[in-house]
């Protein structure tokens, strides 16, 4: 088992059993594991991170009407698909956060977007792997207060790695 396995395995054990999962007691007893893409080491990315130079602080709205206080910190291009996308990195006290929606959204991902927290790996570079990227919670259950993705983070491009959308077994019946 590689890495990429061992994390999805250790996620579905966590939304299957732990009392802080997203989903509710009953989704848990239902839950046979979530939709991925296959690993695309093609979207495992080392970007450069153009950093802006006034670092505008934004309010982004959330699933349940509140809202959450980032920092816009730069933006960095990539390739999927041989198209040409762009994204927008924001900061916060909690680390980075890159929250996006792709032309899957709707059909193939969560309709609001996937999220990544991409790591610094210094001089001005930062790790992006879209492997590992997550639907956030209120994906699961409305119980739950996730940003919106911004507008500036909606591609044009699909981006074929990730978590899939999720469909909770049927309750008909």
């Amino acid at each position: 088992m590689n890495d990429l396995e061992s994390f999805r395995a250790e996620k579905n054990r966590f939304f299957a059993a732990d009392p802080q999962s997203p989903l509710t007691p009953q989704q848990q007893k239902d839950f046979h594991g979530l939709n991925y893409f296959p690993e695309n080491p093609a979207l495992r990315l080392e970007v450069a991170v153009e950093e802006f130079p006034e670092k505008e602080t934004i309010h982004m709205q959330t699933s349940t009407g509140g809202a959450q206080t980032y920092t816009r910190y730069g933006r960095f291009k990539f390739t999927a698909e041989g198209q040409e996308a762009e994204l927008t990195l924001y900061s916060s006290r909690h680390g980075f956060f890159l929250p996006f929606v792709d032309s899957l959204a709707n059909k193939e991902t969560y309709g609001a977007g996937r999220y990544l927290e991409p790591e610094p790996i210094g001089q001005g570079k930062f790790r992006v792997d879209f492997n590992i990227a997550y639907s956030p919670y209120c994906a699961y259950n409305d119980r739950w207060s996730c940003p919106l993705t911004p507008f500036e983070n909606r591609l044009k491009a699909p981006i074929r790695a990730g978590e899939k959308l999720y469909h909770p077994p049927s309750t008909e019946t």
